[in-house]
């Protein structure tokens, strides 16, 4: 019986387990070797054994760097396990056709945008965007996977049938150990894709090598002149109208089907650039999901006329935040920092000569631009900035904002 080792017990890994039956597991948080209700086994990273195991599988977040990704001699990623023929003697079923969907933002809404538009055809999503491999349907004949970096990181056997990668900016450098090698793992599905296989991507990889079709895009312009689609006919603007050109350019290579009415039906998902008015008639941005600068630098030209008041912070992953400083020059901004790099964000603002306050907490945040915002002004919450030094998600920061907001 084929050995498996699981690296971090995660949803991701815990869900490979619950399908494949008790495994191992090696975590950080674990000091003494004991089992779990489902019987898999914890132990402590000290105890892995290399030569007592046929294949290891680590979370998608975790760290390269560790000294059990260090030790692996047979490390696989998920999407190998459930995607290539390196997983076959754990996972016996036949591929669906896979749609991956990665880039730096909106992955998980052009994810959302792509299955709804092909739903009818039994296309199901997963990946990052919540739902782990082991738990998709293997019935289903299209599977649209929201994929991290982290993820592609660390696949080596499996490809897309169709890649969708969004535009590029620096993120989640401290873990991949620079700007360019974060580029190089979103690029990675290139090198094995085939021909006749699509490939979208920004206009600025369009020599990247690859046997691959590739459909280089810079504009929302530029997509809906390939693809014959009428824009004036697409209900959405800014960041989501890219998004929903590039689901329907997925739909018109896979079908020939352009179908306005559907793509115009799909619900945006709450957390990014959510707009709310209190009951005194002021608008207040809920940007949340707004986790790296290019995020927040995109929520911004909608308000360029008005007065902006700005939660910047978090945890900003290593990124240099200098670009995102001079693009607020462009900008009637006062910045209010929050999280663990609050200091840095006031530094920045100095030598900017931005306004910045102090503030912490969210909630002091909140309270400073009461007193101060206006029905002319707009108070936006794009932190640029991961949301775990002082939230559980993204999702508990945006919630917690509405919350205050809805006491006004």
């Amino acid at each position: 019986m084929k050995r498996l080792s699981l690296f971090g017990y995660g949803k991701t890994t815990r869900a490979i387990a619950d399908k494949l039956g008790p495994a191992t597991f090696y975590d950080d948080k674990i000091v003494i070797p004991h089992k779990d209700e489902s019987g898999n086994l914890l132990m402590p990273p000290s105890m892995f054994d290399p030569s007592r195991s046929d294949l290891e599988i680590p979370s998608p977040g975790f760290p390269p760097n560790h000294p059990l990704i260090e030790k692996a001699r047979n490390l696989i990623s998920e999407y190998d396990l459930f995607l290539s023929k390196k997983g076959e003697d754990f996972i016996r079923h036949r591929a669906p056709y896979t749609i991956w969907i990665s880039g730096t933002n909106g992955k998980t809404t052009t994810t959302r945008m792509v299955t709804h538009l092909l739903a009818h055809r039994g296309a199901i999503c997963g990946g990052n965007i919540g739902t782990p491999l082991a738990q998709m349907s293997p019935k289903a004949p299209i599977w649209v996977l929201e994929t991290s970096s982290f993820t592609l990181h660390y696949t080596r056997f499996a490809k897309p049938d169709l890649y969708l990668l969004l535009p590029i900016t620096p993120d989640h450098l401290s873990w991949h150990g620079g700007a360019e090698e974060y580029a190089a793992d979103k690029l990675k599905p290139l090198r094995s894709m085939q021909e006749g296989e699509a490939i979208l991507l920004p206009e600025a990889f369009k020599d990247t090598p690859t046997d691959g079709f590739k459909i280089p895009y810079d504009s929302p312009e530029k997509l809906a002149r390939y693809f014959g689609i009428d824009i004036e006919k697409v209900n959405f603007e800014g960041v989501f109208l890219l998004d929903a050109l590039l689901a329907l350019g997925v739909s018109k290579i896979l079908f020939d089907e352009i179908d306005y009415e559907k793509i115009n039906s799909f619900t945006l998902d709450p957390h990014r650039q959510e707009k709310i008015i209190d009951r005194h008639g002021r608008i207040w941005i809920n940007d949340s999901k707004a986790t790296n600068i290019d995020a927040t630098i995109q929520a911004l030209p909608p308000w360029e006329k008005r007065k902006i008041h700005l939660i910047l912070g978090g945890d900003d992953k290593g990124v240099d935040l200098n670009p995102l400083f001079e693009a607020l020059k462009s900008y009637d901004v006062t910045i209010y920092a929050i999280g663990q790099n609050a200091e840095k964000i006031v530094s920045l603002g100095e030598k900017h000569d931005i306004k910045t306050n102090i503030c912490k907490t969210l909630a002091r945040a909140i309270e400073d631009i009461d007193a101060h915002h206006t029905d002319q002004s707009v108070a936006l919450l794009s932190p640029a900035a991961a949301s775990l030094d002082q939230f559980s998600s993204y999702a508990a920061r945006g919630d917690l904002f509405k919350e205050l907001i809805s006491s006004f």
